[in-house]
């Protein structure tokens, strides 16, 4: 059936909430609004207040509570607006929910789920558009998801709030109003959580991305398809723990990358991923990887600003041509 990847999203809770009466929704708006970008319009409708709650504007405390409430034994889904605002709640995030196994020996986990709007392209201005994906990535304890795509937007909750672990979700803004096909049956969208997935299949190199940067590095594929370039596409979906082996596995066969990353350049997850590559890879290379980043400023307002600032398939087929020396 052809759906929204915002609707593979409200599925995918839907199906938590009547699953499981132990999960409930919380966070700002997420109740009578239907959540800012209206993935859990509805809810509060069919579920009521006790499991789909509005919170006050504080990140720390709604987050904390969260933990708290997954130490006592509920499976929270706690929302936070974007990834800006979760800078409030870092030390509910890094200080608790990521240490508690750790710190008190394996007596204590938190199986809590958090999901948070990343990224620009929707003239929200810099305090509303940023990534910050990598900040998380670098934190032991928790693990981090990008979906980027429909099916994976409808399959990865339920194996995160499986986890008995933290688990941060980044929802790129620009992909909410995406559309295509869901496959009726799990068969078709369920995933695990551990695994980069191949987009596209290439030989001559590969482009290594996540989250909103997946369609735009698929068109910029598209672009270099018709030049005669197939170059593979490589989905990491999961930021923490990396996937290396797929990466690995892909540039034994391209020997070339170019690594896709809406966070800024300096300290970037691509820098990550480029660092292992050379670790790893480095004798199946034929050349040296490439980095294609936002510009290191805020991320402007202005629409033609804010689109300069950012990856577009343009720049992404030019780093190709250049790896490739064509």
């Amino acid at each position: 059936m052809k759906t929204s990847y915002r609707e593979a999203l409200r599925l995918a809770l839907r199906e938590a909430l009547i699953a499981d009466p132990r999960v409930f929704l919380m966070g700002e708006d997420v109740g009578r609004y239907g959540g800012t970008y209206a993935v859990s319009k509805g809810l509060l409708d069919e579920f009521g207040p006790e499991r789909i709650r509005d919170t006050p504007l504080s990140e720390l405390g709604f987050v904390g509570a969260g933990v708290g409430a997954a130490l006592g034994g509920l499976r929270p889904i706690v929302e936070v607006m974007t990834v800006n605002f979760s800078l409030l709640a870092l030390d509910q995030i890094v200080n608790s929910a990521a240490l508690l196994r750790h710190m008190s020996g394996g007596q204590f986990s938190v199986p809590l789920v958090l999901r948070m709007a990343t990224g620009a392209g929707r003239q929200l201005a810099a305090q509303h558009s940023h990534s910050l994906e990598n900040w998380y990535a670098h934190i032991p304890g928790i693990r981090v998801l990008a979906p980027a795509t429909i099916a994976d937007a409808r399959g990865m909750l339920a194996p995160a709030l499986a986890d008995p672990d933290p688990v941060v979700i980044f929802e790129h803004a620009q992909l909410y109003n995406l559309e295509g096909e869901l496959p009726a049956s799990p068969d078709g969208w369920a995933c695990d959580i551990a695994h980069a997935a191949v987009r596209r299949e290439g030989s001559q190199a590969t482009l290594i991305t996540y989250g909103g940067c997946l369609p735009k590095a698929l068109q910029a594929a598209e672009q270099l398809a018709a030049d005669g370039i197939e170059v593979e596409v490589l989905d990491l979906r999961v930021l923490r723990p990396l996937d290396t082996d797929a990466i690995a596995a892909s540039l034994a066969k391209t020997h070339r990358a170019v690594v896709v990353d809406e966070g800024w350049k300096s300290g970037s997850l691509a820098a990550e991923v480029v660092a292992r590559i050379v670790e790893r890879c480095f004798y199946d290379l034929d050349a040296p990887p490439l980095r294609v980043c936002s510009a290191e400023v805020p991320i402007p307002y202005a629409k033609h600003m804010e689109a300069a600032a950012l990856p577009q398939p343009e720049r992404i087929a030019a780093a190709v041509r250049e790896v490739l020396g064509v």
